[in-house]
């Protein structure tokens, strides 16, 4: 059995038209279904169906519909509005992403099959935007400290040419999409019902403005109702077009962890970015942290670490600010530590308590004092006595 149908050959218009009647027969995500399009092909797979042929398991995921024939409206619903039906085998198939969905399904994971087919609207070329590519999710009643932290994680990542890969739904979607269009950078919105849909209605604008340069991608012919079991479908698909996940905020019950660990079934990492532990908006995000294997992160330079090349991008220590001391040689710091706060001493004890030579002792002095740290009386030295007000 083949990973996927006609995966090098370029569609053809029949092969095309039977994927386009599949996406609106078929609930995507089963394994049964995907395994029986590539086994006998999608042409010979509509034929059986539609003729009610199929083996009686694979039969009966279609249901009522296989006698529905919407294909001719569905492809001219998406010619109107410059939307295209992308197939396997299609040079914007993304096949490298998509092929961790095939491996955890040969696993035995349920649910999480490829698509048969994706409908694309925008200018974007799929393949390329998620060749490099990062998913940010989280919740929809998000806080304003949510908001700002997945818009700004979004920009940097943006103009660091990563593509943003989110749900398009308020909150931490509409922050992260947002964040990627303000750094000029394309960004994909995967849509739980047909990209003709704007769901939520209020994102009409940003909806258009992320196909200007972006892309919205549905696994859903046009017109399809966003139904509520769709999103938990849809996100697999989110997990799956990106390199990883990052968690900004979420409920304890939330769609982003549903994400969350969908992505780690595929083998994602799989990131969180803390939030106030007084904030129900943060409680799944630390259940993340505290339960699972995802990683603490909180700036660009902590999800680069995770999701870049190996040994290449990655993040600097993090360290507190410089101080006079950190310009100290070793021999400088040993006899600062050694010098007495009040009563001075001579070189000759202060090269005893540092464990040094007296001309090492002699030769950092001069410097301590320049510096001031010490400070000499007839020969004696201690440390400067820090002046009040």
């Amino acid at each position: 059995m083949s990973a996927h149908p006609d995966q090098s050959v370029v569609a053809d218009e029949e092969t095309r038209v039977a994927m386009a009647w599949l996406s609106r027969a078929v609930e995507p995500g089963l394994a049964l279904m995907h395994g029986f399009v590539s086994a006998v092909g999608p042409i010979a797979a509509m034929r059986s169906l539609r003729s009610a042929q199929a083996p009686a398991p694979v039969q009966a995921l279609v249901g009522a519909r296989y006698d529905e024939d919407l294909v001719a409206a569905d492809l001219a619903a998406a010619a109107s509005i410059g939307a295209r039906l992308v197939c396997p085998g299609d040079p914007e198939w993304p096949a490298d992403s998509l092929h961790a969905m095939s491996v955890a399904t040969a696993m035995g994971v349920e649910g999480i099959a490829p698509p048969l087919a994706l409908w694309v609207r925008g200018t974007g070329d799929l393949a390329s935007l998620t060749g490099r590519a990062v998913a940010i999710v989280g919740a929809r009643a998000s806080t304003s400290y949510g908001t700002e932290q997945a818009a700004q994680l979004a920009f940097d990542l943006a103009e660091r040419g990563w593509t943003i890969v989110s749900g398009g739904a308020f909150g931490i979607d509409a922050a992260a999409h947002r964040g990627a269009l303000s750094a000029a950078a394309p960004t994909i919105a995967v849509l739980a019902g047909g990209i003709d849909r704007n769901y939520p209605a209020a994102h009409a604008a940003l909806f258009e403005r992320i196909a200007q340069d972006g892309l919205l991608v549905s696994e859903w012919p046009p017109g399809c109702a966003p139904y509520r079991h769709r999103f938990l479908i849809r996100n697999r698909l989110i997990a799956a077009l990106a390199a990883g996940c990052v968690v900004v905020e979420a409920s304890a019950r939330s769609g982003a962890r549903h994400t969350a660990g969908r992505g780690q079934e595929l083998g994602r990492p799989v990131m969180a970015v803390p939030g106030p532990v007084t904030s129900a908006m943060s409680v799944g995000t630390h259940a993340l942290l505290r339960d699972t294997e995802a990683r603490l992160v909180t700036c660009v330079a902590h999800v680069i670490e995770e999701i870049g090349h190996l040994g290449v991008d990655l993040s600097p220590p993090t360290r507190g600010p410089d101080t006079a001391r950190d310009a100290l040689s070793s021999v400088q710091a040993r006899t600062l530590e050694a010098l007495p706060t009040r009563r001075p001493v001579l070189p000759e004890q202060l090269a005893r308590a540092a464990g040094l030579s007296v001309l090492e002792v002699l030769s950092a002095l001069p410097a301590l004092e320049t510096r001031g740290f010490a400070e000499c009386t007839d020969g004696a030295w201690r440390i400067v006595r820090q002046r009040s007000g």
